[in-house]
């Protein structure tokens, strides 16, 4: 099911996606955590909070355009299904319309951590580095 919806351009169900991720956070041990790619909708978040009690420190966005994505993602050859034309350009109006109110409402918070993504890779690299650098690494 998961599957098939990814490649559709669809969000998997928040009940789904919290249920997976609240296991993966109580098995870890840690207690930071890089989630990729969530909340991508207003459901998410509310689910994610109700369920962890848990709120982000922050989100990372990276702000590029259309069309640098759609380059981006059809260069990367990692044969992977929903990196096609018809499926990328269904995601970014998905992320249009679903992920970035939820975007905005954290910027309200002061809790967006934005990133330009039109720079050259190395340089979002450094920039990301720059924005994890306040956060110290656990000592093992």
């Amino acid at each position: 099911m998961i599957s098939n919806m990814i490649k559709e351009g669809k969000i998997v169900p928040s009940e789904v996606t919290v249920e997976l991720l609240k296991k993966a956070i109580l098995e870890s041990g840690n207690n930071k955590f890089l989630i990729d790619g969530f909340p991508r909708n207003e459901e998410n978040r509310s689910t994610f909070e109700n369920v962890t009690k848990l709120e982000p420190e922050f989100i990372l966005f990276f702000d590029c355009s259309e069309e640098e994505m759609e380059q981006r993602l059809l260069g990367r050859n990692q044969g992977r299904d929903d990196d096609n034309i018809e499926t990328i350009r269904k995601r970014f109006r998905v992320f249009i319309e679903s992920s970035l109110p939820v975007i905005e409402y954290y910027d309200q918070k002061g809790k967006v951590r934005k990133i330009d993504a039109m720079k050259p890779i190395d340089d979002i690299f450094e920039d990301v580095k720059a924005i994890f650098a306040v956060f110290p690494a656990k000592v093992l």
